[in-house]
């Protein structure tokens, strides 16, 4: 199993942290992992992503340059990285700030109203949550547990009560997803 995982949006979009959940989830799981994150030149609201790949395999470069999933939760993302996509490939668009359609036929494509869910949820905040349960729902790439375990490890202690409401993120993520399996 190898799974390189693109994730990219702007600052603030909880891009990092998805990455960093991913990551810690992998390890848990015993899995060989990597995590390269990059950003923008702008001190705040700029571009921001991160790779993410997980493997049962040693890995031998991080570089995540053809991912085989990538999360796009802006529109500049999804125009930027689409293309570098593995035929095959599963791409995770934020539909709720994303208003354009994929143009590849070769790969799957599914549109997740991440903001608008999050803002259902009470915290707009969760926003990645939810596209990383749908993830998880499409791919099982790791599991839910690892996942909901790793947020101890990449919240702050301070932060530690947001646990549970991301919990429900990834929940509704993961139903959202069973829709489209």
């Amino acid at each position: 199993m190898f799974e390189g995982i693109l994730i990219a949006g702007f600052g603030g979009q909880g891009v990092l942290s998805t990455g960093q959940l991913l990551a810690y989830a992998g390890m848990m799981e015993d899995k060989h992992v990597a995590w390269i994150p990059s950003y923008g030149p702008e001190m705040r609201g700029g571009t921001a992503n991160c790779g993410v790949t997980i493997s049962s395999e040693p890995i031998s470069s991080p570089v995540v340059s053809e991912p085989t999933v990538l999360i796009a939760m802006n529109r500049p993302s999804l125009e930027k990285f689409e293309p570098a996509v593995a035929p095959g490939g599963l791409i995770l668009v934020n539909s709720s700030l994303i208003n354009i359609k994929t143009k590849r036929t070769d790969v799957r494509t599914v549109y997740v109203p991440a903001n608008d869910m999050a803002e259902e949820l009470g915290n707009g905040k969760v926003a990645n949550n939810i596209i990383l349960g749908a993830l998880l729902e499409l791919t099982g790439v790791v599991s839910n547990d690892a996942v909901l375990e790793s947020l101890k490890k990449v919240l702050p202690p301070k932060r530690h009560n947001l646990i549970p409401i991301n919990g429900e993120a990834l929940e509704k993520g993961r139903q959202l997803a069973r829709g489209q399996a």
